[in-house]
């Protein structure tokens, strides 16, 4: 076997090992959530060592952000998914659709949301972006419900709007207080954009989205 072939061999089982550690740390915040990840069970159930999983990552804050980017990615890919020929139906199905993606993956939310770097680095700009860019996809919609209103008044509002819907459906989901059922805090979120839209006339009084 020569140096090139080698090399690559090193190479592939190296990428292999990085996506072993990735899948086993997400499988445990998915599981147990993100105070339960501990970087001897990881590298433990990976089959190397601690110093093996600190060179492919760093340390252990990179293990955790490279699934914080899946996750917020996967989350993305969902919500680019709304259709988005009516748009307040969009607002309405970014809503939905967000709600049924915390129900199906709360602790990988809850950890792209509550972890802090080690010695009180800052979170990464790319991952704060990712977030960002995720949240204003409620832009566009509003754009075309609000032509008359200003972009940074419309950034504001989308923000806004994300920042609640994630306030409402993360502490129904939250088992530690009263748990919401989930067809309730779905109806919740409804009445929620309803009474939203309404105050920014987008809906008339009294009124919802006909379903």
């Amino acid at each position: 076997m020569n140096n090139v072939q080698e090399e690559s061999r090193r190479d592939q089982k190296k990428f292999r090992r990085r996506l072993q550690i990735v899948e086993i740390a997400r499988g445990i915040i998915s599981a147990k959530g993100l105070r339960s990840l501990k970087v001897r069970d990881v590298a433990e159930a990976a089959g190397c060592s601690v110093g093996s999983v600190y060179n492919e990552f760093g340390d252990f804050d990179g293990v955790i952000l490279t699934v914080n980017r899946e996750t917020v990615q996967a989350l993305t890919t969902r919500l680019r998914g709304v259709p988005a020929e009516d748009p307040v139906r969009q607002l309405y199905g970014l809503a939905e659709t967000y709600l049924d993606f915390f129900a199906a993956h709360a602790n990988l939310l809850r950890s792209l949301f509550e972890h802090r770097m080690e010695d009180d680095r800052p979170y990464p700009d790319d991952i704060l972006q990712m977030v960002m860019d995720a949240f204003a996809l409620m832009h566009p919609p509003l754009v075309r419900l609000l032509p008359d209103a200003d972009d940074v008044k419309i950034a504001l509002l989308s923000r806004t709007l994300f920042s609640a819907v994630h306030g409402i459906i993360s502490l129904g989901l939250e088992e530690r207080m009263v748990a919401v059922p989930s067809q309730m805090l779905r109806q919740q979120i409804e009445q929620f954009v309803d009474t939203h839209l309404r105050g920014l006339g987008i809906l008339p009084v009294g009124a919802g989205l006909s379903r």
